[in-house]
């Protein structure tokens, strides 16, 4: 994903209401931004750590900037969550995630039965449904997956698990929006009964895929899938 224009630079100086930042440009001016991410973002967030924000020109929009990324230990980390939906559809229906290859339809948002997945992929033989979940949470060398409890994640696993015995392909995506990690596992202590519901939507035949964003201020591209962990 190439950004269609310059980002602008700045630094962070406080996150607040979950959705708000207050940011600091480099002329001096101060600018609240827009952040998607409503987890607790630990492990990405330092203040006075450079930034990249978006401007947005919509008149109906409060705030003019999106947050897009942060410098961490010399290391940009994605923040923005829309994302790696956007990175896992152009990638699947452009043929460049090799376990994911060979679908001739690729949709997006697309419902089974009370839930809704990010990616639908087709073709005369099968159909998979794509759930995909951005990362951030790093803890030494791992990669984990949430940083706050997540009711809704759980659900889409349990549905996957129903997508999956109706004969169907089930997968799981998780985007790791930064590249000083080596292995994914579920933050256990954090949300247990996720952890859990993944390890039994594995059991079941839930593919999961946790791959590395490559992260910068020109571009984000997806690179490599991570091995991954699900026992404690």
């Amino acid at each position: 994903m190439i950004f269609p224009k310059a980002l602008v630079h700045g630094k962070l100086i406080r996150r607040y209401k979950r959705f708000l930042t207050d940011m600091e440009l480099d002329n001096g001016e101060i600018v609240v931004a827009h952040t998607s991410n409503s987890g607790s973002m630990k492990s990405c967030l330092e203040e006075g750590a450079e930034v990249y924000l978006t401007h947005v020109d919509d008149p109906k929009r409060k705030t003019k900037y999106t947050w897009e990324m942060i410098k961490i230990g010399g290391n940009w980390v994605g923040i923005n969550t829309a994302v790696p939906n956007l990175l896992v559809y152009e990638a699947v229906k452009q043929q460049e995630i090799e376990s994911l290859k060979g679908y001739t339809h690729v949709k997006r948002e697309v419902k089974f039965e009370d839930s809704r997945f990010d990616v639908f992929a087709s073709n005369e033989t099968e159909e998979c449904f794509i759930e995909v979940k951005n990362v951030s949470l790093k803890d030494g060398k791992y990669a984990r997956f949430p940083d706050a409890v997540t009711t809704r994640g759980k659900k889409h696993l349990e549905t996957l698990i129903r997508v999956k015995k109706e004969g169907k392909r089930a997968v799981m995506v998780y985007v790791i929006q930064r590249n000083d990690v080596d292995i994914f596992t579920p933050a256990f202590d954090i949300d247990p009964d996720y952890a859990a519901s993944l390890k039994q939507a594995y059991e079941n035949g839930v593919e999961i895929y946790p791959i590395r964003a490559l992260v910068g201020p020109e571009k984000i591209e997806l690179a490599d899938i991570l091995p991954f962990e699900l026992s404690q």
